[in-house]
């Protein structure tokens, strides 16, 4: 063999690397005869005595024993198994569980923010791509008015349960991800699309988180939701320009009725007003009018009053006031012929001509 003499590969030297005149290698017998010696020389009666064989069983033991003890970081739970069943979940600090083959440990980490993705997948750098592939069979869902949206969101979780987590559901990531999709279909089945789309939103993502939680702890998942985050709540793509032309139109629609609203705010009070208006002239006019009549009839009470009194005197004066108000814009002049000296008034003096001269000048 080429180990066997020097030079065997041709080179001219040794297996260890050096020429025929370098060191030979190791001897293992005499490495084994010297660790003999030195075990002997530590185990009181020799290597062979009953006394040190239990030394060396007690000694194996204890380091047996010892390899139990473990430490949980305080970002992780301890998952303690016994002869592969899980008995314990231990917390953060030093901890001990039976030693291997009876005992086994595992320290997942519990703060760690894990991230499923339902209706996408977003690029990575394993794919080299940063844009987000669409999952339809995921992302369309059927709503409370018999609508079709496209729903896009992730869910946060951390580990609650460390035991539960590894021991109670065989795949973590695609279990979330199932029982997410499952509770997001059954909220936006019950909501409208018009609030989906709108101020929804907050709320879908609350009730989903609770919904998912509820399930996942049916499940035993060990698992805590952090966090439900809509990222896109749009109509499909095949009809999303029919979408916007209706919302353009409710949009208009809402205007009209905004502008008709307004013009009515504008008229009503104005009308309202113009009615209150009238109603008081209405009932100053009544007013009046009644004052006037009770006046007169006050008036004809007092001079029926007078009447009874001095009967020819009111009758005299009643006459003489009615004549007054008659008379008072006819243009003659009635001139008593028993006058001031019996004498009466030539009769071509143009006395209505004087008359109205003398209005006509008292009126400029």
């Amino acid at each position: 063999m080429p180990w066997s003499y020097p030079g065997g590969d041709g080179s001219g030297r040794g297996p260890w690397g050096r020429g025929p005149g370098g060191p030979r290698p190791p001897d293992l017998e005499d490495l084994l005869r010297k660790g003999q010696d030195r075990v002997k020389r530590f185990l009181p009666g020799g290597f062979g005595g009953a006394r040190s064989l239990v030394l060396i069983i007690a000694l194996i033991i204890a380091v047996w024993l010892g390899s139990g003890f473990y430490t949980v970081e305080p970002d992780e739970q301890g998952v303690e198994l016994v002869f592969g069943a899980w008995v314990a979940t231990t917390q953060p600090g030093l901890n001990y569980n039976y030693p291997a083959p009876i005992g086994q440990v595992y320290t997942p980490k519990v703060t760690r923010v894990h991230r499923v993705e339902v209706g996408y997948r977003s690029g990575s750098e394993t794919t080299r791509s940063t844009i987000a592939r669409q999952v339809p069979n995921e992302a369309l869902m059927l709503t409370g008015d018999e609508n079709i949206i496209d729903v896009n969101f992730v869910v946060l979780w951390i580990i609650k349960d460390a035991g539960q987590f590894l021991f109670n559901i065989r795949s973590p990531e695609q279990t979330v991800g199932d029982a997410a999709e499952s509770a997001m279909r059954e909220v936006i089945g019950k909501t409208n699309a018009e609030y989906a789309f709108s101020d929804g939103r907050l709320d879908v993502e609350t009730r989903t988180q609770e919904l998912l939680q509820s399930i996942l702890d049916e499940y035993g998942a060990g698992v805590q939701i952090t966090q439900v985050q809509l990222q896109k709540v749009d109509p499909p793509e095949a009809v999303i320009d029919s979408f916007r032309d209706v919302q353009r139109a409710r949009a208009d629609l809402e205007r009209a009725i905004n502008e008709a609203e307004a013009y009515a705010n504008s008229i009503i009070p104005r009308a309202r007003g113009e009615a209150a208006q009238i109603v008081q002239q209405a009932n100053a006019y009544k007013a009046e009018v009644v004052a006037r009549a009770e006046g007169d009839a006050e008036r004809f009470l007092s001079v029926y009053d007078s009447y009874k009194v001095a009967r020819e005197v009111t009758i005299q004066r009643i006459y003489l006031e009615t004549m007054e108000i008659v008379l008072k814009d006819m243009t003659k002049i009635v001139i008593d012929s028993r006058g001031i000296g019996g004498q009466g008034v030539l009769p071509y003096l143009p006395l209505p001509e004087l008359q109205k001269r003398r209005t006509t000048g008292g009126a400029e």
